[in-house]
């Protein structure tokens, strides 16, 4: 028997994340909840045809009372920045969504793991995890995972070589303050130089990487999306599936995730990510991975852009 999973919101993302999650096999029930009624019955359908060649499922268009019995709840709502918009106007728009969608959602599936996903995410997982009342291990924000899987991508292109043999992360905010620790960073086992020189050895023709270039690439991937097709879904979609998956799994995996900081790294009351233990009880704990004092400095700095937006939005 596969899980049941609630998605809140049947935008791009939300009704993406669904047919996703309708290909693969890890939910037998899946509701999905938007204000927008004729277009989540719209999306319910479309997705409920394409099921046919696989095991059963039940997808349906509910309310927040469909939600009980959730094993996971994802949270895609929220509105895209408009032209003109600061970014602090962008946070208090989608927090009082989020004020507004929290108390009937925990009181349908006070149980469920929670899944982040909305922007700006790690303030949105902040605010969750403020006014929710929940035991913050049930909380994850989807974080830097998608950045993360860039780097990893536009690693492997440099290197040519399979995105399963880089160990790369991205730290700290999903936003213009997250940064690349390089010194843990390793392809294949060694660190990029040394990779990059045996490489060279067994005549293949790698050139170097440029580290703030690549840091650029993850960065503006995004945007660059969205200028081209209006939208970024597919990528994050995948990534929150995959946390879907660590957290009905039978141990714990580590993932670039969003939760609450107690002191890590000199950061507490903030939530972004860092190496974090996920599986089926949520949030297991981070891993502190040794840092340079550079690095430590950059992930401080990411930590106080978000409490400045903090300070001042209306919880």
């Amino acid at each position: 028997m596969g899980a049941k999973i609630t998605i809140i919101g049947a935008g791009s993302v939300g009704a993406t994340i669904a047919y996703t999650l309708s290909q693969d096999t890890i939910a037998s029930e899946l509701v999905l909840i938007d204000i927008n009624k004729q277009k989540v019955e719209g999306e319910v359908l479309d997705i409920e045809q394409g099921t046919c060649f696989r095991n059963s499922i039940t997808i349906k268009n509910g309310d927040y009372a469909d939600a009980a019995g959730s094993d996971i709840v994802v949270i895609t709502s929220g509105v895209a920045r408009k032209p003109g918009q600061t970014r602090l106007e962008l946070t208090q728009t989608n927090v009082n969504i989020l004020k507004s969608i929290t108390p009937e959602i925990v009181k349908a599936a006070p149980d469920a793991l929670y899944v982040i996903v909305s922007n700006p995410v790690d303030i949105l997982t902040y605010v969750f995890t403020k006014i929710s009342g929940l035991p913050e291990n049930q909380i994850i924000g989807s974080g830097t995972l998608l950045d993360t899987a860039r780097l990893r991508c536009g690693l492997a292109e440099k290197l040519n070589i399979a995105q399963r043999n880089v160990h790369a992360y991205v730290y700290g905010e999903h936003g213009d303050t997250s940064f690349v620790p390089w010194s843990i960073t390793r392809v294949a086992g060694s660190k990029i130089e040394d990779h990059i020189e045996m490489m060279r050895a067994l005549g293949k023709d790698v050139k170097d990487v440029d580290y703030d270039e690549l840091i650029e690439y993850v960065r503006k991937s995004g945007g660059k999306i969205i200028a081209n097709k209006g939208a970024t879904f597919y990528a994050v979609s995948r990534s929150v599936v995959e946390i879907c998956h660590l957290l009905l799994a039978s141990s714990e995996s580590t993932a670039m995730v969003s939760s609450m900081m107690h002191g890590e790294y000199g950061v507490e009351d903030v939530c972004l990510s860092t190496l974090t233990l996920v599986g089926p009880k949520g949030i297991g704990g981070k891993l502190p991975i040794k840092m340079t004092e550079e690095e430590i400095a950059k992930f401080q700095k990411s930590a106080n852009a978000l409490k400045e937006i903090i300070a001042q939005i209306e919880l």
